[in-house]
């Protein structure tokens, strides 16, 4: 009984060192339907920045992959914030990164935890960059803490709905 405490001590530093090891992150992004005669599904990319808004880690880049000779490529640096941040640095197609356009409708990614398992426990924030061709552009920002289940949302106006991203254990 005497080492008891001891041996919650130890449970509860394991367990303060080493929060993150099992979360796993979760964003959803609403891409709403535009009545346009010339739609295109827009282009997204979803990024983490940290609490001086540099450019952490790229989630998920969405263009037009089929394009020949990977012209889709050449639109990405419309989404001028990503672009900036981190997105020119970025060879793609990049695994887990990369992916078609999406739909309109509610899009859901899910980061698993071990691609996020250098990411130290702190505030971050997620954003979310839509860009359409003919249309607008649009970044959502929605905070997180990183190391704790907890939620985030965020409403964009016109590229881009409801933003929500989820920590989980």
């Amino acid at each position: 009984m005497r080492f008891l405490p001891a041996t919650l001590a130890a449970a509860g530093l394991g367990a303060i060192a080493a929060p993150t090891a099992a979360a796993d992150l979760t964003v959803t992004v609403e891409i709403p339907r535009i009545a346009s005669a010339s739609y295109h599904r827009p282009y997204v990319a979803m990024w983490i920045e940290n609490g001086e808004a540099a450019h952490v880690r790229t989630l998920a880049v969405w263009y037009d992959t089929a394009l020949p000779n990977a012209e889709g490529k050449d639109w990405l640096k419309d989404m001028r914030t990503w672009w900036r941040k981190g997105g020119r640095a970025l060879s793609l197609p990049a695994d887990g990164v990369s992916g078609p356009t999406r739909a309109p409708g509610r899009q859901t990614v899910r980061i698993p935890a071990a691609r996020l398992a250098s990411l130290p426990a702190g505030q971050y924030t997620l954003v979310v960059e839509a860009a359409r061709e003919l249309g607008g552009r649009e970044a959502v920002r929605v905070p997180f803490r990183w190391g704790a289940a907890n939620a985030g949302r965020a409403t964009g106006s016109t590229e881009l709905g409801a933003v929500s991203v989820a920590v989980t254990r």
